[in-house]
């Protein structure tokens, strides 16, 4: 299964800015799972973390789409998002980059982590 991302995600980088908000999106775009038939769109100005917990920040797609399908837990067609598939999004991302065991250690880490939130599927 292949992505579907027409433009990368350029961003700045706010080291000042503790937690949520480090990193800035200067554009939009959108990834099309292939997977789930869906989108999720990272829109220009979004705020994101990077990898979150003990995961080392990387130059990776896989965690702006994650972040956004965590903050919103919907679709772009606003259907909901269950902890797995955006867990799923994030493995497919990561392994077309060419990330095959971060890949595999990430979906397992990100699902686990999103079992303590009861709002969420």
């Amino acid at each position: 299964m292949k992505r579907v991302l027409r433009e990368s995600i350029r961003f700045e980088f706010h080291p000042e800015i503790q937690g949520k908000g480090r990193y800035v999106a200067l554009n939009t775009v959108t990834y099309y799972s292939l997977r789930y038939g869906k989108s999720v769109t990272v829109h220009a100005g979004y705020k994101s973390d990077g990898a979150s917990g003990p995961a080392e920040d990387i130059i990776s797609e896989s965690w702006w789409f994650h972040d956004v399908l965590c903050d919103t837990y919907r679709w772009d067609d606003g259907t909901v998002c269950t902890r797995w598939q955006s867990s799923a999004v994030l493995y497919d991302i990561l392994r077309d980059e060419g990330r095959w065991i971060r890949a595999i250690r990430w979906r397992v880490w990100t699902f686990l982590a999103g079992l303590g939130r009861s709002d969420w599927l």
